[in-house]
């Protein structure tokens, strides 16, 4: 019997909260059939400061993206972003049992159950184990299964938050009422819609510029190794050059996108643009460089963050990016950021592209996020297809806690 679900993606920004509507057919392709996007309030480098006020208008955000697409959403997929997420990388280790040193899904499991293992402080909970590739002896393998070693050894890259913010969330979504299937962290539902599978094997750095975060996650051999947030977004370059430019966050916003170059190529001094841009009563003429300078300024600093806690880490490696720096979100709008982002990373660097054939309407960097959770949810429902064909519509597992649970989402 033919089945069509209809799932929802959801980010609540800083600056925006976008909602996406798809659905997702008997043979697992999906159409985007609503869509709505409203400027935020209520919510602080990525954290919601202000239940009701947000509440309001996501519900509101629901309606219309539902009222547009012509049926009610089914289930949700969340973005999170915020610094109260961190993520530790964690190895699991299992000896062969076989006689012969043949692996078996047994060995498999045991060294999955051991990564996963180290317990977290009290107030906080996993939101998502993501796996690295598995070792043999030492030796890098895609699937271990049948294969002749004694020692077999798996990573995981895993994302943990704040109860209570999490719960916030959650708690919103619920009072709709909608249940929420995932909670995935922006930087990686970007990486799902900007990087094809042989982008993330030869490395990649996705680096989302939100109004009030800066997303990132770094690939190696086709999987993520590191995520993280920078609390600085567009928004901070806007209220810079409100205060420089003395005039109010909106105007210097338009301003930023409209006049701002992210680095100074332009050398004529003494270039003007009207500050408004209509020679309205206030409008006046100000000095172009002095726009760039204060855009430049504030990029580079996002990027230099990025770098010196990817050093920190000890990923640092240029050779390990094949793909170079992709940039996406709101802000990679401003002309030349590619450029800086060569300049600091010492790497080749473009504006993401969305692998998806969509209008030009949702061709926008800023919603990449809520493209990747929808390409995400594609994913799952293939994967429960693949695993349990005869139930694909039942509910799959809720793969994050509400606090008496502790089962998280495994990528793979």
């Amino acid at each position: 019997m033919a089945y069509s679900k209809v799932v929802g993606a959801i980010e609540i920004g800083t600056s925006k909260i976008a909602i996406l509507v798809g659905e997702i057919s008997s043979n697992n392709t999906l159409n985007i059939i609503g869509h709505y996007s409203v400027q935020s309030k209520g919510v602080k480098k990525g954290i919601i400061v202000d239940l009701h006020s947000v509440g309001e208008i996501v519900h509101h955000a629901i309606v219309q993206a539902e009222n547009e697409a012509g049926t009610k959403i089914e289930e949700v997929y969340l973005a999170q972003t915020g610094q109260h997420l961190s993520g530790v990388f964690n190895v699991g280790t299992a000896n062969v049992v076989a006689s012969n040193g043949v692996v078996c899904q047994a060995d498999v499991d045991k060294a999955k159950e051991d990564a996963k293992r180290p317990q977290l402080p009290e107030g906080r909970s996993f939101i998502n184990h993501i796996r690295n590739p598995y070792s043999l002896d030492g030796v890098k393998v895609e699937n271990p299964i049948h294969m002749e070693g004694k020692r077999l050894q798996v990573g995981y890259w895993t994302i943990h938050g704040d109860n209570k913010i999490l719960q916030d969330s959650l708690r919103l979504i619920n009072s709709i009422p909608l249940d929420v299937e995932d909670m995935i962290v922006a930087s990686i539902a970007c990486g799902n819609v900007l990087l094809q599978e042989g982008e993330k094997k030869v490395g990649a750095l996705v680096i989302d510029i939100g109004g009030g975060t800066t997303d990132f996650a770094l690939y190696r051999d086709g999987f993520v190794v590191y995520t993280g947030i920078i609390p600085v977004g567009g928004d901070h370059i806007s209220n810079d050059l409100s205060i420089g430019l003395r005039t109010n966050v909106s105007t210097a916003d338009g301003l930023k996108l409209r006049e701002g170059l992210a680095i100074d190529a332009k050398k004529d001094t003494k270039a003007t643009v009207w500050l408004i841009g209509n020679q309205s009563i206030g409008d006046r003429e100000i000095p172009l460089i002095s726009i760039h300078k204060i855009v430049e300024s504030r990029i580079k600093e996002i990027f230099e963050l990025v770098r010196e806690e990817l050093e920190s880490a000890q990923l640092w490696n240029t050779d390990a990016i094949g793909t170079g720096v992709i940039l996406t979100g709101g802000s990679s709008r401003i002309e030349c950021i590619d450029h800086l982002a060569t300049k600091v990373f010492e790497l080749k660097a473009s504006i993401g592209m969305h692998t998806w054939d969509i209008s030009e309407e949702l061709n926008l960097p800023e919603l990449s996020t809520v493209l990747g959770l929808l390409s995400f949810a594609l994913g799952v429902n293939e994967e429960k297809k693949k695993k349990n064909p005869k139930n694909v519509i039942g509910n799959l597992l809720r793969n994050f806690f509400p606090a008496s649970s502790n089962q998280v989402k495994t990528i793979s």
